[in-house]
This record gives C-alpha cells, structure tokens and sequence, in this order.
C-alpha cells in the first residue's frame, strides 16, 4: 500500500509538471503544449490615466483558438499611440464599448502588432503550423461578412475592428489569439523586436502611398510626410524613396532632421518655424484669417526651398488632423491627394471646399492595411529594402514606460518594442522549451 501511495505521489507529481498552469516571461513550455494561465500588461478601468500607471502586470487565463485561429506565444510586441488612448480611457472606453456587445471580460490587453512562434491551431488552420515564426497584422475581419463576399476590401468592412485596441487579447502578453491571415513569416534576418515593430506603420504607410489609385507614388513625385520621424513617417520617408518619389519630412524638433535625412528625405521642415496650426479662422474674421494665410503660404515657399523648386507635394501623408489638415489641403498640388489614417492633434479639422472642387484635390481616409498590403510590406522588410527603424526596445515589465513616452511626445525617432518572452536583445532563433 506504501508502495503504490508513493508512485500515485510520483505519478502527480510528473502530470504537475507537464500541466504547470504558468510559466515565468522568457521561460516556455514545450512546443504546442497550452499552460492554462499568463503574464500579461493589463488596462482595467479604474486605472485609466497616464500610461504609466494604467497598464499593470496581471495572471489572467490563456485564450483558446477557435476555427480559422492561431494561439502566438509572443515573443516581442510593438508600441503604438492607440494603446495610449486605451490607458486613458479616451476618445474611446475600450472595456465599456466591448461589455456593451456582450464580452464579459473587465479588462484590457493591448497590442497590435508583435512577432512569436505559432504555438497552437484552431480547426480549418492550413497555412501556419505549430513552431513557425510569425509576424502580427494589426486588423481583424469576418471573412464571411455579406460586404466582403460582394468584394469589398476587408479594411472598408463594417466587421473590421482593431486587434489588441477594439478587440481584446493583444500582443501584451505571454500568448494572444490571432486570425490566420493575420500572420506572416518572419523576416529571418531580423530579431524579435526588429520584427515586432514594423507592420501597423509599415503596412499603415504603404497602403496610404500604394492603395488609393491613380494617387500612387511615382518617379519624381514630391510627397510631403507629417511627423517624419516618428513610426509612421519614418516607414513613408523610405518607401516613397524605393518608389523613386521625393520625400519632404516635417518634425517639430531640429534634433530630428538628421533621422530623416539618414532615411532619405530631400529635406526637413521643422514646423516650430511657424505658428498657424489649429484650425482655419473663419474667412469674416479678415485679420486672424489674413494672418493665417500669411502663415500657410510662408510653409509652402518653405516647402519649395527644400524641395528645391516650386512643385506641390502631389501626395500629402497625413496623421496629425486638426492641427494641419487645413495646410495640407492648400498646399496640397491641384488633381492632388491628402490622405489620412490618423487625428493625432484632434479630429475637427477645416476644409475649405473651394480647394476641393476647382483644384479638383482629393481627401482620402485610408486604415491600416487589407492582407497582401501586409504581405508586400514584409517582403519588402525581408529583403532588406526597408528598414524596421527599431529605435528603443524595454522590458516586458516597462509596457507602460513606453506608451508614457508617447504620450508625452518624448520618445526617439522610428519605432519602440518591448520584449515579451524573448530573454534578450537581438535573438532571433526559436525557443527551445
């Protein structure tokens, strides 16, 4: 009797170890086993607020695969402004919104974008297998939505929503759930982080100068890029470049032009140098809108110096709203095109429609990315001809440190990361269990 109690006591003590319901961050199961629990950077609402306190560490359950679904071990995760939206709590309570459609979770797991290994698949999975390497898109769509079978682009789908903002579970954690066509190879030559960081900017910038016919980038087109050291604008400023454009970057920091030279832009406009942002005064008001104007055409003698003659951006990449569109809609070339994805600095931003209709512009919206604009960007990252622009990579540990950064509008040109489960800096090979 002894006896058997002893191995009953051995035998639990294996099936223990086989099932640990949590692993520490950087430390893995074996290949494709699910341990039942995870480390991950959780939003709760009582805690919105400035990122750095709104995102704390938590154990919550692993989320399963259901058809058509990969469960990711994250490797590594990319950093982007709308989980600073999320830890404030604004323009959208995403917790709330999803509660009010059912979901029965409280909290929120950011992330959008990452790298990981493919750790477990749902029925019907047919193009990714356990252990493949994996990048992250950012969007999420029901393939089977009555606008998409009539052949619309997912991105214009009412079923599209954002992984790891509207939908939940994102890359801020030990493992997250994502569609199959949501994942990609991973570039070989890059490191976890390197890989994390690219596809919400990359794919974001390359449907904006590739998905709006005929507004597509070609040889000698000037093109003028807000923001052009950030994510976004670094990953424009190259690919206009590989398209034989001609990028013209705006920054508000002098120590920011020197990024964007590296990466290739004809020149730099610091916007410091001018003070009409906002919106456009009302025409009645003669002297606020003469001062206005003096402004908006100061910019745009600006933009032909660097430029080097005087030729109109034919395409302007647009983000900041409120605080610029109205600038960019008048310098923008006639028969041009000014297309947005963002509304960083507001979303009530002043059209003048006389621009619109003589000068025959065109203001476009345009979201992230539909898949082979994913694809095409990874391919391009893959062969070395765009470059990931990893700028600064924290620790698991530091999730909000880094949307804090953003949030207060300090941190370095290109693109963060922080690492999830992978140990170190620079690794790029598979865990090992």
């Amino acid at each position: 009797m002894a006896r058997l109690f002893l191995c009953w006591q051995y035998l639990k003590h294996i099936l223990f170890a086989m099932t640990q319901e949590l692993f520490d961050v950087g430390h893995f199961p074996p290949l494709g086993e699910v341990p039942r629990r995870m480390h991950a950077s959780v939003i709760r609402s009582e805690r919105f607020g400035p990122p750095v306190t709104a995102f704390q560490p938590e154990v919550v359950d692993v989320p399963l695969p259901g058809g058509g679904q990969v469960l990711v071990m994250v490797m590594a995760a990319g950093v982007n402004y709308n989980n600073v939206w999320a830890a404030l709590g604004r323009p959208l309570d995403v917790i709330a919104a999803r509660r009010a459609r059912g979901d029965q979770h409280d909290f929120h797991i950011g992330g959008s974008e990452g790298s990981g290994v493919v750790w477990a698949v749902g029925e019907g999975v047919k193009h990714v297998k356990v252990g493949d390497a994996v990048v992250m898109s950012s969007c999420r769509w029901d393939e089977t939505a009555y606008d998409i079978r009539m052949g619309a682009d997912p991105m214009t789908s009412s079923s599209q929503s954002v992984w790891g903002y509207e939908e939940n579970f994102g890359s801020f954690a030990q493992f997250t759930v994502v569609e199959e066509y949501q994942c990609f190879p991973k570039p070989a030559r890059l490191s976890w982080e390197e890989a994390a960081c690219f596809m919400l900017t990359g794919a974001t910038a390359y449907r904006q100068l590739t998905g709006w016919a005929p507004h597509t980038v070609k040889p000698n087109d000037p093109v003028l890029i807000w923001g052009g050291s950030g994510g976004l604008g670094s990953m424009a400023i190259q690919i206009v470049n590989m398209l034989g454009g001609i990028p013209v970057a705006v920054v508000s920091d002098e120590t920011k032009i020197d990024h964007c030279l590296k990466l290739g832009a004809k020149g730099v406009i610091n916007r410091t140098e001018f003070d009409h942002w906002g919106r456009r005064p009302d025409m009645t008001d003669t002297e606020a809108f003469a001062k206005w104007h003096k402004g908006v055409r100061g910019f745009g003698k600006k933009f032909w110096e660097v430029l080097g003659e005087k030729r109109s951006p034919r395409i302007v990449v647009e983000h900041p709203g409120e605080s610029t569109i109205p600038t960019s809609i008048y310098l923008c070339d006639n028969a041009g095109m000014v297309v947005i994805c963002g509304g960083t600095s507001g979303y009530a931003a002043d059209v003048d429609l006389r621009f619109l209709w003589m000068r025959q512009k065109r203001l476009q919206g345009s979201h992230f990315a539909n898949v082979p604009q994913c694809a095409a960007i990874t391919h391009l990252i893959a062969s070395g001809k765009i470059d990931p622009c990893l700028s600064k990579t924290l620790s698991f540990a530091q999730v909000g440190d880094a949307h804090q950064l953003m949030f207060e509008n300090s941190h370095p040109p290109g693109n963060i990361a922080v690492l999830v489960n992978s140990p170190e800096l620079g690794l790029q090979a598979l865990p090992t269990g």
